[in-house]
């Protein structure tokens, strides 16, 4: 980021509480407004790990950490006078639903279930954002970017990637946005419509691919639950019911 004009570099580790509210409380000190916050971050892990308080760290990481960051800007936000804020799911959010009756993974860990899980919360988070404070000017929105090989989230697929299409006999990426495979510059191009595109000037809520508003998939008809191209969001991870409900029980997650 060193070449970049005006760009300020901070630390955050979203699996750390404490780090989240010195950052947020260090963009306050600064009495800027937050036009635009994307929130980018995202892990994925084969084994169970969880964080200081216990928690599994996907949906800690992908999306406690990312509730709580959200929230602590709020009055920057709000000072904005019209703001946005950017999920960055993916299409692995037809994995899971939110485990409600065990969200930690007490039992039967399952780190793709654990990735789909953390996904669907983003999308959620989203649309409960928006119903929440699109009065105050904040609009949310999740997305997919597509599937980026290069970003190396999922390292353990090892030689897999091959056998999936996800890379050449040479080891190159594949690169084919009619399959969803992208280039790291494909896949951004969603977030900053996000972001900045006027076409969604007055609406939230919404999930978003390809640079547009993205269609109900019926579940019954998809086909892919793992690696695959990703046809529109499932009806799990836009119900305004289970939207409040994981909004409430992150507040209590964070409470302690």
């Amino acid at each position: 980021m060193a070449d970049i004009e005006r760009v300020d570099v901070a630390a955050l580790d979203l699996m750390d509480p404490a780090s989240i509210d010195a950052f947020a409380a260090a963009h306050l000190d600064a009495a800027r407004p937050l036009h635009v916050l994307v929130a980018n971050a995202g892990i994925m892990s084969q084994d169970l790990v969880r964080d200081a308080r216990g928690y599994e760290s996907l949906f800690a990481t992908n999306h406690l950490g990312h509730f709580q960051l959200t929230n602590a800007l709020l009055p920057a936000l709000r000072a904005a006078d019209g703001a946005r804020v950017v999920s960055v799911s993916s299409g692995g959010h037809r994995l899971s639903d939110i485990r409600w009756d065990d969200p930690h993974f007490e039992t039967g860990y399952d780190g793709m279930l654990a990735y789909g899980q953390s996904k669907t919360a983003n999308i959620l988070f989203a649309v409960e954002l928006d119903r929440r404070w699109a009065a105050d000017g904040i609009r949310g929105y999740a997305l997919h970017p597509g599937q980026i090989v290069t970003t190396n989230l999922a390292p353990w697929l090892g030689d897999a990637r091959r056998e999936i299409g996800l890379i050449d006999d040479a080891g190159a990426p594949v690169i084919d946005p009619s399959r969803d495979q992208k280039t790291p510059q494909q896949g951004a191009s969603t977030s900053v419509f996000a972001a900045a595109g006027p076409m969604l000037d007055g609406i939230g809520g919404v999930f978003l691919m390809d640079n547009d508003i993205a269609p109900l998939d019926d579940p019954a008809a998809v086909v892919h639950q793992g690696i695959g191209p990703t046809t529109g969001v499932m009806p799990h991870a836009v119900d305004p019911v289970s939207a409040r409900r994981l909004w409430d029980l992150s507040e209590r997650l964070l409470a302690g």
